[in-house]
């Protein structure tokens, strides 16, 4: 797929579905740079496994709320592998509440790290991009950047954003080969969704396997939660050259959610 050697900076990739994409990025020959939260040994562990495949790999414990920890990221990516060829913002927290009892911390906080970061990661790499003549930026959306559910309004407003930045970073970009995309995914069991399975339980007052069956799976057609590695493969895809007049869209990989 013509990947092989790139560079990618991937946020968010030291779990769920950063972590699957990075695992899928060097099993395709991609250099990785992760970044995200986590014990100092898992992290080693998961460069350990990365390195394994015969790439760089390498970890920057950026904190996506700092725009200056961000350009360090982005800028250190570069001195590090010498290229930055590949984004894939996909850090990402959630929060749910509803609107009026939302905490306004947690607010700000989300769209911080869903939303923002995304704008400080893409606008730090596209000058380097631009200069090597190649980009992709892959954003992380999600089904809530396309529909809405209740109490998670932080979390579909920054989505919703994510689109919308998407959307304009392809078009400015359009003719400088390099394109923007956005992935769609519904529910992946991650570490994130495990934890929205509590929250969404307190919510709405009801039991655990209640939230799966009768509030997420319902939402998703085939009955089936999303695995990382379907998203690492669309990824994959969107970075090859069989990619390269695919700018601008966002690709839902959600069971058929956004169908109905």
């Amino acid at each position: 797929m013509s990947v092989a050697g790139k560079v990618a900076v991937i946020t968010g990739s030291t779990s769920g579905i950063g972590l699957g994409i990075a695992q899928g990025f060097a099993r395709a020959g991609i250099n990785v740079m992760i970044n995200g939260l986590g014990d100092t040994k898992v992290i080693e562990a998961i460069l350990e496994e990365l390195n394994g495949y015969g790439i760089k790999a390498q970890y920057h414990g950026a904190d996506m709320t700092q725009s200056a920890q961000i350009r360090d990221l982005m800028s250190t990516t570069l001195e590090s592998f010498g290229a930055l060829d590949i984004l894939v913002n996909n850090a990402g927290i959630q929060k749910v509440s509803p609107i009026d009892e939302f905490p306004e911390d947690s607010w700000d906080a989300i769209m911080a790290i869903n939303l923002s970061s995304s704008f400080h990661t893409t606008k730090a790499a596209i000058p380097i991009m631009r200069s090597a003549g190649w980009g992709r930026i892959i954003n992380i959306a999600s089904a809530h950047g396309l529909v809405a559910s209740p109490f998670k309004s932080a979390y579909v407003a920054a989505k919703h954003g994510v689109i919308g930045l998407t959307k304009t970073t392809a078009l400015e970009c359009a003719e400088q080969n390099i394109t923007c995309n956005a992935i769609c995914p519904g529910y992946v069991m991650t570490p994130l969704v495990e934890k929205q399975v509590t929250d969404t339980a307190i919510a709405r007052g009801i039991s655990e396997e209640q939230v799966k069956t009768d509030v997420m799976l319902k939402a998703q057609w085939t009955k089936k939660f999303v695995e990382v590695e379907e998203l690492a493969g669309t990824a994959l895809f969107l970075c090859s050259d069989s990619a390269q007049n695919i700018t601008g869209t966002n690709i839902s990989v959600d069971g058929g959610w956004t169908a109905a």
